[in-house]
Order: structure tokens, then C-alpha cells, then sequence
């Protein structure tokens, strides 16, 4: 292979003649994207992984350096002068029933946070009111329900409602109360999730027509937790086919629009999650993320999404995107209803290999202790953004100074290395994922997500290497870099203002990429590291359309994010 093909750029015409060949030699498939257009994405993420892991890789690395760093670090912190451990959680009582954390009544409100404007009630405060018997399961479902009925036609965020069955769930919750069992903070609260978790007898469609229409064998394991917890399930929310997309927009069941203008995107790919939760419908979700799919919807209809730590919440009957990389957590109308839905499905699973071994903070009492003496700073130099959102950030800055002190900036010139690497990553592994599908059945397949997934078919072995191993080099990186100035660091959760679906339509010739990136700019990059990061609302832009906030913490420490969302949402 001659220099120019080796470093890229003038090499395109060579790489496009060796798509073209490759794809029906080496994997028997059919192309159903431009061999330019693919090649051209190739190239590009093979030098941006060259140049990222120059110097950083020595022979005695092993890609379970990284969760063994991950660890390494946040020992090192927790027994340092800014630690991120919270309390444990309470023990349950003789009766089954876990003591009411205090800051669930204490903090319990009628309204949502500042950032939804919609006025629907938080978790906390529906719980409260079921714990002290002034609501029911059952009537509470029955509205979620009637909400659910109203904005399907609109908004399409259910593939299905399961109303019979979350009645009778509802009434099951009313009947455990009455004989003086609570199971905590999610007894009867209605919930639904991102339809790509297993249920047992029913069927999983993960947005797509490609998998039979099968039951499923056991429910995921997130969802044993929260049935567990006493929640109950509205039914499989809608979302971007296969999990890969950051619109919301779904050929197969119908685009999940958004919840603010459903002439605009909702976001994805959980779409439905954050749209059921900002339309009122339930009060929580489960969504999964792999390079933003929760925080890319909850900024965009103005919730709270929480993208965890890598390996704090099992994945155990959750489809993947991409098995090195995909988080799952939750969407809500407030910082402290995501941390009691994380409190119910957290902590470690000896069914899921990558789960992590340890304790699980009381996350209500870190939210009401409210995080005193954290450092705030702003992730400097990941410009431009639009000058809505760049307004939205410098006033929310101000009020988090006000609120925590003067706000320092810090940078990571690693970051787009980053978000290469772990575009690389999702490439590949999703390409592992679907090519035996897309061999039988490509045409149930959007343009979408053939193009995306093909592209994962020529990407070098190599490459994919090389980004697994220089993981545990750049997180050590970023916690000694811009992590040791700061305990959360704040950047925008998307840099555009939401588009409409026209504008952002991925299925025309061409348009996937692109799209992709402009979406994803500022969010795939810490799904490579690993990091817990929390999307808050912090404001509108000219079209009315919300603006979310990053905040990035160490591993483990949702504690601290939420803790310090919750006080920056407070009058």
C-alpha cells in the first residue's frame, strides 16, 4: 500500500475500490451505502486512533487495565481529601420494607424542576403521598395511563401500553400497603422503559423488524430490580432502531417526537424515555447509553438523564450497541427521582461479567446533604456552540459560582482522541452485533443503521485493538488532568439547538454521519472513559426548544452529580 493510502486523505480513491470488494468478499453482504462514503468514515477514524494512542501503548498493556484503573482511582480519591462516598443505604426492615430516606419527604415537591416548565409532579412527591396513603397505586397508574392515551397519537413514545397488566400491578402494590408493606420509595410509581430490555412472556422489538417476535425467557435483570422495588411498568417504550441513533426517528414503529414541538427531533436513542417522562405520562424511565442515548433526549425535552458509571448498573437482558461501552440509567423530572430509580437497579450482578464489585451510596441522603465544598468548573475549549446554548451555560456557571464557589476552567485536548476511540469501538462491536442479520435479512434494516453498522465492517482489527488498550492510559489522563481541579466538570450535553426531523432526517443519501456528529459532538467521548455524567436542564432557546448541561464526575461518583444538580435546581 503506497504512503498517501497509508496516511489517508489522498488515499480515499484506493480505500473506496477496497470497500466496494471487501464488503461482498470478506463478510457476504450486500452494500447498501456509497463505498466513498464509507471508506471516507473509515479513514477517518482510522488516523484519528493512530494519532490518539501515539506514545501511550507499551507492550504489558491488557484491555482489563481499564476497569482495574477505574477502581485504582477512585480508591485513591475516596481516601483523599475530596472523596465521593456517600453513606450506605438502610437496612431493610423485618417486614421487607426499606426505611424512608428523609430527603424524600423533605425534598418533595408538587412541581418539576425549573427546566420542564410543564408542571407535572415529581416521584418523590407522588411517593410521599402514597406513603401516607393520600393517593393509590392504582389511581395514580390509571392517570399515567389516561396521560399515556392522550400524547401517543402525537408524540408516539409507547410501542405498546400494557394497560390490564399495570393495573393489576398497581392494585397488587395497594393490597402490599394495606397489609403494612412498603417496598420503598418506587411502591406503585408508575414507570416505563426504552423498549430494548427482555421481559419474561412478552416480546422485545428493540425498535426494529428484525428480531422474531418471540417471548422473552426472564425479565432483565433492571427490571427484576425495580419490580422488586414495587414500581410499576406501563409497557416498552419507543426508540431509535437497534439502539443507534441520536433522533428518535424510527421507520419501523414511527419517529418519537419531541415533547416540547413534535415538529422537532426527540432525541435518542431513548427517545421514548425521556419524551414519556417529559410529557407526564410516567415519572420515570430506564433508558441505555452507548455515545449519548440518554443524555442527547433529556436534554432535549428538559429532564434529567443519567448516564452511569461503567458497569454500576447490570446490563443483563438489555440488547447491546456495543458491549464495551453501553451504560444504563435513568430519565426523570429531578435530580433526586433519578437517584431513587438508582437506587433500586444499582449495584453489582454476578450474571453481567462487566459488573462492578461495590458498595452502593444512600443516594437520597447524599442528595440532601447537597454536596458541600464540591468544585464546579467548565470544561473549557470544546467550542462552538450555538449562541443560545453558549448564553444558557456561561448564566448556569454563574449560578453553580454562587452556589459553590468561583469556577475554574479546565481542558482535555484528548477529548476528540477520545470520542474517535470510542466511535471505533461502537463501530465495530455493533458491526459483530448485526452482520449475521444484515446477511439474511438486510432489508428490514433503515438506511440509517446499515450505513452506520457496514462502516464497523472495515474498520482494522488493529484500530479496535489499539482503542481498547489505550483506555486505561486516557482515563488516568483525564483524572489527573482536568478531574484533579475539579469534583464535576460542566460542558453542554449537545452544542446545536434541537433540529426539526426534517433537518435532521438520517435516512436521506448521505446524511447518517454527519448528523451523527453534529448530535454526538460532546457526549460519545465519555462513554470511552467510562465516566458517570448527568444531563441537567439549564434553560431554552430562541425556538423554546430546552438546553441540558453535562456534569462529568470520577468513577462512581453519582452521589456528588446528583447532590450538586439538586442544589443548582433550588430557588
Amino acid at each position: 500500500m503506497n504512503r498517501t493510502v497509508e496516511a489517508g486523505g489522498d488515499g480515499l480513491p484506493e480505500m473506496e475500490a477496497a470497500v466496494a470488494a471487501m464488503t461482498p468478499r470478506l463478510h457476504g453482504l450486500v452494500s447498501r451505502t456509497d463505498p466513498g462514503q464509507v471508506a471516507a468514515e473509515v479513514l477517518r477514524l482510522n488516523d484519528a486512533v493512530r494519532e490518539g494512542v501515539r506514545d501511550r501503548l507499551t507492550p504489558g498493556l491488557h484491555p482489563q487495565d481499564y476497569p482495574g484503573s477505574m477502581m485504582r482511582m477512585r480508591d485513591a480519591m475516596a481516601a483523599g481529601p475530596v472523596a465521593d462516598a456517600a453513606p450506605e443505604p438502610a437496612s431493610a426492615s423485618a417486614s421487607g420494607s426499606a426505611s424512608t430516606p428523609a430527603s424524600v419527604s423533605a425534598s418533595a415537591s408538587p412541581s418539576a424542576s425549573p427546566g420542564l416548565g410543564q408542571g407535572h409532579a415529581s416521584l418523590a412527591h407522588v411517593s410521599a403521598l402514597i406513603r401516607r396513603g393520600e393517593t393509590s397505586a392504582e389511581a395514580l397508574t390509571r392517570q399515567a395511563l389516561a396521560r399515556a392515551a392522550e400524547v401517543q397519537p402525537v408524540l408516539n413514545p409507547f410501542i405498546a401500553i400494557w394497560a390490564e397488566r399495570a393495573l393489576e400491578q398497581a392494585r397488587e402494590r395497594d393490597r402490599e400497603l394495606a397489609r403494612g408493606r412498603w417496598r420503598g420509595p418506587l411502591h406503585g410509581i408508575p414507570l416505563a422503559h426504552k423498549d430494548c430490555y427482555t421481559r419474561a412472556g412478552l416480546p422485545m422489538t428493540v425498535g426494529s423488524k428484525v428480531l422474531p417476535d418471540t417471548p422473552g425467557e426472564a425479565d432483565a435483570a433492571v427490571l427484576q430490580r425495580l419490580d422488586a422495588a414495587g414500581a410499576v411498568d406501563l409497557g416498552p417504550l419507543n426508540l431509535n432502531e437497534m439502539v443507534s441513533g441520536p433522533t428518535g426517528q424510527n421507520p419501523h414503529w414511527g419517529d418519537c417526537c419531541n415533547a416540547h414541538d413534535p415538529t422537532r427531533v426527540a432525541g435518542g436513542s431513548s427517545s421514548g424515555s425521556a419524551v414519556a417522562v417529559a410529557a407526564g405520562a410516567v415519572y420515570g424511565s430506564l433508558g441505555s447509553d452507548t455515545g449519548g442515548s440518554i443524555r442527547t433526549p433529556a436534554s432535549m425535552n428538559g429532564v434529567y438523564g443519567l448516564k452511569t458509571t461503567y458497569g454500576l448498573v447490570s446490563r443483563r437482558g438489555c440488547f447491546p450497541r456495543a458491549w464495551s461501552l453501553d451504560c444504563i440509567g435513568p430519565l426523570a423530572r429531578s435530580a433526586l427521582d433519578c437517584g431513587l430509580i438508582l437506587q433500586a437497579v444499582a449495584g453489582h450482578d454476578a450474571g453481567d461479567p462487566t459488573s462492578v464489585d461495590a458498595p452502593v451510596p444512600d443516594y437520597a441522603s447524599a442528595i440532601a446533604a447537597g454536596a458541600p465544598g464540591s468544585r464546579v468548573a467548565l470544561l473549557d475549549g470544546l467550542e462552538p456552540y450555538d449562541d443560545a446554548i453558549a448564553g444558557a451555560l456561561e448564566a448556569f456557571m454563574k449560578r453553580a459560582a454562587s452556589v459553590f464557589g468561583a469556577a475554574v476552567r479546565a481542558r482535555f485536548h484528548d477529548l476528540p482522541a477520545c470520542y474517535a476511540m470510542g466511535d471505533v469501538i461502537a463501530k465495530v462491536e455493533g458491526a459483530t452485533i448485526h452482520a449475521e442479520w444484515m446477511r439474511r435479512t438486510p432489508e428490514r434494516y433503515s438506511q440509517a443503521v446499515y450505513s452506520r453498522t457496514e462502516a464497523g465492517l472495515h474498520i482494522p482489527a488493529v484500530r479496535y485493538a489499539e482503542a481498547l488498550l489505550a483506555r486505561s492510559k486516557l482515563v488516568e489522563a483525564w483524572l489527573s488532568g482536568p478531574m484533579a481541579q475539579a469534583d464535576v466538570l460542566v460542558c453542554p450535553t449537545i452544542p446545536i439547538q434541537v433540529p426539526t426531523r426534517a433537518e435532521a432526517d438520517m435516512e436521506g443519501k448521505g446524511r447518517v454521519f454527519g448528523v451523527v456528529a453534529a448530535i454526538t459532538r460532546l457526549t460519545r467521548a465519555f462513554n470511552y472513559l467510562g465516566l458517570p455524567v448527568l444531563s441537567v436542564p439549564i434553560g431554552t432557546d430562541g425556538n423554546g426548544m430546552p438546553i441540558g448541561a453535562q456534569l462529568i464526575g470520577r468513577p462512581l461518583s453519582e452521589a456528588r452529580l446528583l447532590a450538586v444538580a439538586h442544589a443548582l435546581a433550588q430557588p
